[in-house]
């Protein structure tokens, strides 16, 4: 007998109302836009209503019409356009007017209603065929990478030799391929040998008097600067992954250079600034006051262990050349507002190297003043001879100098930021410091009018795929065509409302995974209603020839979509980029394939036949 639960019905309609609204965004196009930020984080310049007021202006005298200039709560300011030809024209005239205070980026903005968003309903995220995007190519400087980790073996040697009680006068890089140590009078040469030969096993060690020289072996250079790259991938990586674009693209390029594609990303200004710019922190011991910074420059007696720098109000100070923690010791920091005086600051963690430095050196130094810097390396682009030249501009300021009240080592709070210059320092310092600077020699924008093209074909191909097939289930099985038809409906209904959902990027493979899903499902319903049709020549009455072919067919579909969706999974695990979209949308399209042919399909023939019972034949 032919029957269906009720509660089967009421499943099959939440599945219903569930996938309009997720795969309803997806009907709202986005609006081409230019966004206009503050150039510099936590600066003075201004993003409110008489900047909106100056833009509308600026845009009327261009004759270029805008469907609104509002400020966001993100800080920024967007202007929506009626096409990327006034997107383009309006990027154009706004740069020069507004100046270098702010930055003007392409971008494209939502249109969907506020109440989809309450509801966590967007539309699919697209990859960079089809939406567009940022595309860089980066070069690491290795160099700096070498000169920084020599850097470190210094400090390294000195603190060796100073743990095992051995007298040192000085520690010395010469070059870029030895580090000398000069031992004091009454060094013990043979402890000092031994104790560097185990601590750095990797260089070779020779004696020659009192002085020890280090000799870094070429295989050593070799392997930090392919360690820098390989840094600089994974804390790339880390930023991009807190951008929020969806299927980046960050892959190693030769020996020293990193490609780095962002699907759906306009504002490439900003990018380059988050993607480029090293930020940490360097604890140095203060060694001379402001008096005597000062007296120091006057004089231009400035002491040889130590250096100047200078305050957030410019004022000079001195601080050691000894580096006691850096970036690299950094493993967690966290954004913070101070409860008592309201200041911005961060919560630090060290590492155990940093952690027993920083609780020596204040073990020793109750009552001194502690110097942070905070330290800003940024890409420049710079005119020469009418070419771009490709430069790093370090920054260095002093946030903050108090006074040492207590012992602490791996976990302290600094103060002395902005509150944005607070999270974002926190969020390069979590993401991991870069190993080395890096430049980017290539800059690329997929302009959205190429991926609308692409766009415009896929949907074409996926729509006449699915017409053919819906064509020839109306010709070739009559109503239960008609079934197969809303059936497959619902399916690519479905496979939208899910992709939107998980937030699964839909690219010119993920199109191709659609149209297959499509035709696979077309398969499934093929095979229940020729079963039908066998049941019917056997002389089976109607009903319970589409209970029995429902039934039987249901087996073979289970079988035949589980090893597809195995082949799926497969390269979903093993496959990048392209593969995987194409790889998820297969896999989305099966599942949603068998539960609207086995279980959907079976629905709407009961409701058609279930309940005549003087049926004697099915129009199939």
């Amino acid at each position: 007998m032919l029957t269906f639960a009720r509660w089967k019905y009421f499943a099959i309609l939440a599945v219903l109302i569930l996938s309009v609204i997720y795969a309803l965004p997806n009907a709202y196009p986005q609006d081409p836009s230019v966004q206009v930020s503050a150039a510099k984080a936590g600066g003075t310049t201004a993003i409110d209503a008489s900047l909106a007021k100056r833009i509308e202006g600026i845009l009327a005298e261009a004759n270029i019409p805008a469907k609104s200039v509002r400020v966001e709560e993100q800080g920024n300011l967007l202007v929506r356009l009626g096409d990327t030809e006034q997107q383009t024209r309006a990027a154009d005239t706004l740069r020069p007017r507004l100046g270098g205070d702010y930055v003007v980026a392409l971008s494209l903005a939502p249109t969907a209603p506020k109440w989809l968003e309450s509801l966590a309903a967007k539309p699919m995220p697209r990859g960079l065929d089809l939406q567009g995007g940022v595309h860089f190519v980066m070069q690491v400087d290795q160099n700096a990478a070498l000169d920084k980790r020599l850097d470190a073996y210094v400090e390294d040697i000195r603190s060796t030799l100073r743990d095992a009680g051995v007298p040192y006068t000085s520690v010395v890089r010469r070059g870029n391929e030895a580090l000398v140590a000069t031992l004091g009078q009454n060094a013990d040469k043979t402890k000092a040998q031994q104790r560097l030969r185990t601590a750095f096993p990797t260089l070779a060690i020779n004696l020659d008097g009192q002085t020890i020289a280090l000799e870094v072996p070429q295989a050593e250079l070799s392997r930090i600067a392919l360690e820098a790259v390989e840094q600089n991938l994974n804390t790339l990586r880390n930023r991009i992954n807190a951008f929020g674009v969806a299927e980046p693209v960050i892959q190693r390029q030769g020996t020293d250079r990193i490609v780095i594609q962002l699907p759906g990303l306009q504002d490439t200004v900003e990018a380059k600034r988050q993607i480029g710019a090293t930020a940490t922190l360097e604890f140095r011991a203060v060694t001379g006051d402001e008096r005597a910074a000062e007296a120091a420059l006057k004089d231009r007696s400035i002491p040889p262990d130590s250096r100047i720098y200078y305050t957030q109000d410019k004022v000079p100070l001195l601080l050691s050349k000894r580096l006691l923690v850096s970036g690299d010791q950094l493993v967690n920091a966290q954004p913070i507002t101070d409860s008592q005086t309201g200041e911005q600051g961060v919560d630090i963690s060290l590492n155990s190297v940093g952690g027993q430095r920083m609780l020596e050196h204040t073990l020793e130094n109750v009552g001194k003043r502690l110097g942070i810097v905070y330290v800003e390396q940024i890409p420049t682009t710079t005119i020469v001879d009418g070419k771009e030249v490709q430069s790093i501009r370090t920054e260095e300021r002093v946030i903050n100098s108090a006074t040492i009240r207590g012992v602490f080592g791996k976990s302290f709070r600094t103060t002395g930021l902005s509150a944005e210059e607070s999270k974002s320092l926190a969020n390069q310092l979590k993401s991991g410091a870069l190993a080395a600077p890096m430049v980017f020699v290539e800059e690329r924008v997929v302009g959205p009018s190429l991926g609308a093209e692409n766009v415009k074909r896929g949907t074409t191909a996926v729509l006449y795929s699915f017409v053919f097939a819906l064509s020839f289930f109306l010709i070739y099985y009559r109503v239960f065509g008609l079934i197969t038809c809303l059936a497959l409906m619902l399916n690519l209904l479905m496979v939208v409302a899910l992709m939107s959902l998980m937030g699964a990027t839909m690219s010119l493979p993920g199109f191709a995974g659609l149209a297959l899903s499509v035709g696979m499902s077309v398969d499934a319903n093929v095979l229940i209603n020729e079963r039908i049709r066998e049941e019917l020549r056997a002389g089976v009455p109607p009903q319970a020839a589409i209970a029995t072919g429902y039934d039987k067919a249901s087996g073979t579909i289970f079988d035949s979509n589980m090893t597809a969706l195995l082949a799926g999974v497969a390269l979903w695990a093993f496959g990048t980029g392209p593969l995987q979209g194409f790889a998820m949308t297969m896999i989305i399209g099966i599942l949603t394939s068998v539960f609207t042919a086995v279980t959907v399909s079976r629905g709407i023939a009961t409701l058609i036949y279930g309940g005549r019972r003087k049926l004697k034949s099915i129009a199939i």
